[in-house]
């Protein structure tokens, strides 16, 4: 069954941290309103120096041929699922209509630098109308992180919403402490008792509460029972450090919460019942308890919290489980220029990317052994005179360096040395020394060198072709779990 994407929290909203990073004209209103959370107003006789004040983005008429567009870094990057484009108080100055489309870009690009972007269709073309919001369904299941509204010819839309699945890359949060709720790290409140006030999507925002309507509200209990949420965290992982905030929660602030924690079967209690007061920021240590994929946030007996964090480390299984989902996100292109720096054959990594998605890191690696297999002799050199000598750091990947710390520092003698094994190894084989020298010295890489200069070159070949498989193991886990 199919989930309504307006259901799903707002990738684009202002609070994550989505911005504006070009537009065509905004001669009326500024662009930044299509980002906020709350909806739009109509002051009636309210004007400025440039006409009738609008909240919403505005573009003047246009008097030629021609289109305009806005540009937004969402503020978590992820799959959309559907878009909301609000028309609310343009009546006579709307566009006709409209078109989105989605890139996949890294840091911090301008729009001038996004120009040459592959942007992709995200729904199709809709026609507009004044005063109204327009649902548009997206099918595209690659990992975005900007989109482009396009209006044509001109006109005012208030709001843009992109709804979707936040799929952050591990490389950015891998180490760092981590808030397995929230909602820019990929967690989702998927699920409440109720949201009569406020919508439960607010609970993971990363921005602190801009006031009582920027929270968790349930309505008045009038009998038993009690209110909860449910959050799927991040990934799996173990919590230390519970945040409860209900600031601007005065007189209705819950009077006590309890955390429950599941994995695989039953609920089963992290942090018991604990009272809570009005207006304040709590953090609670939570007792030692094994790793978990979603926490119930139960409060007793309902009212509001403004925000729960939930501060912890995602498990090892949670850590690769988070990488697979955001290689399986990428589009192929982008996927397999993320392979291709764990081995240097195109056809590997284009087959390893087509056999995505992957459940296990186990997965990933048998499927990089199969099309391992597949290729032949030529194929394989490709690969090798991807890696530099060993004991060179000139032109080597972050990776090859890492791999090499141990002998970077050679002395004199053996850094002479290991120069001249590479050269007599490149002439007597064709190839540049391989070996998987995570660990090893400078001595004990040259050792090794020596011993196999001594091999006939079937031997030598099918021994590269191992230690490279080595290499590319290690690699699969660091491109997963950085």
């Amino acid at each position: 069954m199919s989930v309504d994407f307006t259901t799903l929290p707002d990738l684009c909203d202002e609070r994550l941290g989505a911005a504006v990073v070009g537009r065509s004209d905004e001669y009326f209103a500024l662009a930044d309103n299509l980002l906020r959370p709350e909806p739009a107003e109509f002051k009636a006789g309210l004007y400025n120096k440039r006409g009738k004040w609008m909240d919403g983005w505005e573009t003047r008429r246009r008097r030629g041929p021609g289109v305009d567009w806005c540009i937004v870094r969402l503020g978590a990057p992820g799959i959309v699922r559907g878009v909301v484009v609000d028309t609310a108080h343009f009546t006579g100055n709307h566009p006709q209509e409209c078109w989105l489309e989605g890139c996949a870009v890294d840091g911090y690009p301008s729009a001038e630098e996004l120009a040459d972007a592959d942007w992709v269709a995200l729904g199709s073309r809709t026609s507009l109308s004044g005063d109204h919001k327009h649902l548009v369904n997206v099918s595209q299941g690659a990992r975005i992180t900007h989109v482009r509204l396009t209006i044509s010819p001109d006109g005012g839309v208030a709001r843009l919403r992109v709804h979707g699945e936040p799929v952050p890359d591990p490389r950015d949060i891998w180490g760092m402490p981590l808030d397995l709720a929230g909602l820019e790290f990929g967690g989702l409140v998927v699920d409440c008792s109720d949201m009569y006030f406020s919508h439960r999507h607010n609970l993971n925002q990363p921005t602190a509460p801009a006031s009582m309507a920027d929270g968790w509200e349930t309505r008045r209990r009038r009998g038993p029972g009690n209110d909860w949420a449910i959050v799927r965290l991040a990934d799996e992982g173990v919590i230390r450090i519970a945040e409860v905030d209900t600031r601007f929660f005065k007189g209705n602030a819950p009077a006590s919460f309890s955390l429950d924690g599941k994995v695989d079967g039953a609920w089963e209690p992290v942090l018991a019942q604990t009272a809570l007061r009005p207006h304040m920021r709590h953090r609670f240590r939570v007792p030692h308890h094994g790793p978990v994929t979603h926490v119930r946030l139960n409060v007793f007996p309902d009212g509001g919290v403004a925000r729960l964090r939930l501060w912890g480390s995602l498990s090892q299984r949670g850590a690769e489980d988070l990488g697979l989902r955001w290689l399986a996100s990428l589009t192929p292109a982008r996927a397999e220029n993320e392979l291709h720096a764990v081995c240097g054959s195109t056809a590997w990594a284009r087959e390893v990317a087509q056999r995505r998605p992957y459940e296990t890191l186990a997965d990933l690696r048998a499927a990089a052994a199969r099309a391992w297999e597949d290729l032949d002799r030529d194929e394989r050199l490709q690969t090798f005179a991807a890696h530099p000598p060993l004991g060179r750091s000139d032109g080597a990947s972050p990776w090859s360096r890492q791999e090499q710390a141990a002998s970077a520092r050679p002395s004199p003698e053996t850094a002479q040395a290991l120069a001249e094994g590479n050269r007599e190894y490149q002439q007597r084989f064709g190839y540049v020394f391989l070996l998987s020298a995570t660990g090893l010295s400078a001595d004990d890489v040259l050792a090794r060198l020596g011993e196999r200069l001594g091999n006939d070159p079937d031997t030598e070949f099918a021994i590269a072709c191992a230690e490279l498989q080595k290499i590319m193991d290690l690699r699969l886990a660091k491109l997963i779990t950085p």
